[in-house]
């Protein structure tokens, strides 16, 4: 099984050298987000050249405002990659105060993305599902959206499908039958696989880059189909997205 991670944090795992290098001995084409632009060189220093590990500079939401001075550095680091997250917003409880500078900083990424031709872009959006998709809407040319984790009611799924997004999925999300849900309302045709690692787990233990293809498993159940069309499906998918990059 070619295994997909749309969405993992390479760095944040206990030994995030051994994680990347285990990684890239699989074979497993990795997505690896920051959360802030200082640490993006060394995150991307632990991608093997020419392997199929590929870092995306972020400034995620939760650290927006403190580390909004590090915007100066995503810019300057922005023309080295075709990739950027995790950025987004985040409006749960321990972080609605800051909503307003989360926009702030997400409005000068998308307008830096627009401006540098476009970037695909792995979006957090945990209680601000609606402010988040006004945002995208407004600028159309930063790139193709990603929604990471995108667990909302139909109707503003089909918005964010009318919006031309993506979505990554991963099996913590279809634990439950909201996100269960979710998935399901979601274009089969813009789907991709994510673990979230290392903060999603099975059992309690995070889940390594890929998650051992538990997220087709999973698919393959909530769709109806067998688990090599659903390994089809994805990678389909995933070539379709990156090819203009060449992940």
């Amino acid at each position: 099984m070619a295994l997909i991670d749309f969405h993992c944090h390479l760095d944040l795992y206990p030994d995030p050298a051994a994680t990347a290098r285990k990684a890239a001995d699989d074979g497993v084409y990795v997505l690896s987000v920051t959360t802030t632009p200082s640490a993006f060189a060394g995150t991307s220093a632990l991608a093997p050249e020419g392997g199929r590990i590929r870092t995306a500079l972020g400034l995620h939401p939760e650290l927006a405002a403190t580390r909004r001075h590090e915007l100066s550095l995503f810019h300057d680091l922005l023309p080295t990659t075709e990739y950027v997250g995790e950025v987004g917003l985040d409006g749960s409880k321990p972080h609605r105060d800051t909503l307003t500078t989360q926009a702030e900083v997400l409005h000068e990424i998308l307008d830096a993305c627009a401006a540098a031709g476009g970037r695909i872009i792995s979006l957090h959006s945990r209680g601000a599902v609606e402010m988040l998709l006004d945002m995208l809407e407004f600028e159309p040319l930063a790139g193709t959206f990603v929604l990471h984790w995108f667990s909302a009611k139909r109707p503003i799924i089909e918005r964010a499908n009318s919006l031309g997004c993506w979505f990554s999925v991963g099996s913590g999300m279809m634990a439950s039958r909201s996100g269960r849900d979710a998935v399901d309302a979601m274009p089969i045709d813009r789907l991709l696989p994510e673990t979230d690692g290392p903060f999603g787990m099975a059992e309690g233990i995070p889940l390594a880059p890929g998650g051992g293809g538990s997220v087709y498993r999973d698919l393959a159940r909530l769709k109806g189909i067998s688990t090599n069309s659903i390994e089809r499906l994805m990678t389909e998918n995933f070539r379709r997205l990156v090819a203009p990059a060449q992940l």
